[in-house]
C-alpha cells in the first residue's frame, strides 16, 4: 500500500485524543491509565520494526514484536484482569468464533486460486477485511470494551496460527516465510483490536 500506513494514522490519532483527555472513558474500561495507553502505542510503533525468529520448521518464521507480541500481550493482560469468569468465557469463546469466521471468509475469498485460506487475498486486501470482519464478530460476541479487544486480537492471531498449520498440510516450501504480525503497527491484529474497541465505545 503506498503512503502513510493507515495503523500508523489509526495510532497517532487515538495518541492525540489520549492527550487530550477525550479517551478517559475507554481508557477506565480498559484498565489503562493514560501513560499506559501511550506507551503501548509507543510499543506498537517502535517494535513494528522489529521481528523475533523463531524455531518453528520447516519454514522461516518470525513473530513481530509491535504488529503481535505487545497487542497480544495487552490482551492477556486484560484477560488476567477481568472482573468475572463469565468475562473469561466470553473473551476466549470469541477469540475462537472470530477465528473461525475470519478464516472462512478468507478461504471463500480464495476458492479456485492457489493462494492460502488465511492468507494474502487476491480480491480484497488483508489489511482491510481481516480487521474489519474480526472487530465486527469480535464486539458482537464481547460487547464489552476489554472482551472486544481480546476476542479480536487473539482471534487474528489464531488465525496465523490456523495459516501455519495449513501451509504444512499442503507441503509448502521450506523457503516459505511465516510472519505473525508482520506488517507490524499496520497489521491486521492491531488494527482489529481498535476496530473492537471503536464498535464497543460507539454502539
Amino acid at each position: 500500500m503506498e503512503g502513510f500506513p493507515i495503523g500508523i494514522i489509526i495510532l497517532i490519532a487515538v495518541s492525540v485524543l489520549i492527550y487530550l483527555g477525550l479517551a478517559q472513558r475507554a481508557l477506565d474500561r480498559m484498565r489503562l491509565s493514560d501513560r499506559g495507553a501511550l506507551v503501548v502505542i509507543g510499543a506498537i510503533i517502535l517494535g513494528s520494526f522489529i521481528n523475533i525468529p523463531l524455531p518453528f520448521l520447516p519454514f522461516r518464521t518470525s513473530i513481530n514484536v509491535g504488529g503481535a507480541l505487545v497487542p497480544v500481550g495487552l490482551a492477556i493482560y486484560l484477560l488476567v484482569r477481568a472482573g468475572t469468569a463469565r468475562e473469561w468465557i466470553r473473551s476466549l469463546v470469541g477469540a475462537v468464533i472470530t477465528a473461525v469466521v475470519v478464516y472462512i471468509i478468507g478461504s471463500l475469498i480464495n476458492t479456485g486460486t492457489t493462494m492460502e485460506p488465511a492468507g494474502r487475498y487476491a480480491i480484497i486486501d488483508a489489511i482491510y477485511l481481516y480487521p474489519l470482519a474480526g472487530g465486527i464478530v469480535a464486539y458482537l460476541l464481547g460487547r464489552s470494551r476489554r472482551a472486544a479487544f481480546i476476542a479480536a486480537t487473539i482471534g487474528v492471531l489464531l488465525v496465523d496460527v490456523f495459516h501455519y498449520f495449513w501451509l504444512l498440510s499442503r507441503n509448502a516450501p521450506a523457503s516459505y516465510a511465516v510472519s505473525i504480525g508482520g506488517a507490524g503497527a499496520f497489521d491486521t491484529i492491531v488494527l482489529a483490536g481498535f476496530v473492537a474497541i471503536l464498535l464497543a465505545e460507539i454502539i
